[in-house]
């Protein structure tokens, strides 16, 4: 049976396949290597009783997250608010570009809508036009909650976002049988004699599969990303990449620059450019370093 693994506890992994979770042991070859098995991996196992079965093969992975490790994430829901606390537009700006590194899909949720300021309104539609999937939502009135369901039925999603943005209230209004807080679960898995603190799949009654982790708990740019490559994870820049008159331009200054031009027109917000050149920056500083 193929199946996808939940979780792992005291040298047991838990894994869904066909309807309910098996409690498994590895093969005895798996154990003599180093292969690693993680929540999101998807496993074959053989039934070795009513609930019980051994890990026979493990399928490759299409994405890992670090710290703690999750395998097979295909997207991350970044949570800000229309309220408070104030949006932090380089932490998400930060945020969307570690997911676009990752190369995963991002979906922005703007919370606490039944309280919104109006100074913040403006922000869905500016990121729904530069191509980032926004949507509205009020943990408090249900505004957006089954539009949010539906975006993670069928897929492995994390949360990520700032503190007291509503995460853990948006997914309590999505399983209200849970009541946990994001990160309660690991830290209820990881108590205990000779445990640390694991990751682990939560499954949400729609279908789909929520990781129980901060997944973005390391916001600095990986060092093996290259100057060249900063502007190709901003996508409004795309279409003016390989139009400016230097094939190296790093579009900060640079005489006939075709991104610099187009946020003098206002078709680049100034502050996603602004934004650009601070992890542009950060990126040729740790060139220097190695």
């Amino acid at each position: 049976m193929e199946g996808i693994l939940l979780r792992r506890y005291g040298g047991f992994y838990y894994v869904e396949s066909e309807g309910k979770v098996w409690t498994c042991r590895l093969r005895g070859r798996f154990r003599r290597t180093e292969t690693d098995f993680l929540p999101g991996d998807r496993v074959e196992i053989v039934a070795l009783g009513e609930d019980k079965g051994v890990i026979e093969a493990i399928k490759p992975r299409v994405s890992l997250l670090e710290r703690p490790a999750v395998a097979n994430v295909e997207q991350v829901v970044i949570v800000f608010t229309l309220s408070e606390p104030p949006p932090d537009l380089e932490l998400l700006d930060r945020l969307l570009f570690m997911v676009s590194i990752k190369d995963l899909k991002a979906v922005l949720v703007w919370n606490k809508a039944d309280i919104a300021l109006a100074k913040y309104l403006h922000l869905p539609e500016l990121y729904q036009r530069i191509g980032y999937l926004s949507l509205i939502t009020s943990a408090v009135d249900g505004r957006g909650i089954e539009e949010l369901r539906k975006l993670l039925r069928g897929r492995i999603s994390t949360f990520a976002g700032p503190s007291g943005v509503g995460k853990s209230s948006l997914f309590n209004a999505m399983e209200p049988q849970l009541k946990l807080a994001i990160g309660e679960i690991s830290e209820k898995v990881g108590r205990g004699r000779h445990t640390t603190r694991h990751a682990e799949l939560i499954r949400l009654s729609a279908g789909g599969w929520v990781a129980d982790t901060p997944g973005f708990s390391r916001l600095h740019i990986p060092e093996d990303i290259t100057r060249e490559e900063v502007a190709g994870h901003f996508m409004e820049m795309e279409p003016f990449l390989g139009q400016c008159r230097f094939n190296t331009c790093l579009h900060r200054g640079e005489p006939d620059c075709a991104v610099t031009a187009a946020v003098a027109e206002g078709v680049i917000v100034r502050h996603r450019y602004e934004h650009y050149l601070t992890f542009l920056n950060e990126v040729i500083a740790a060139e220097r370093r190695y």
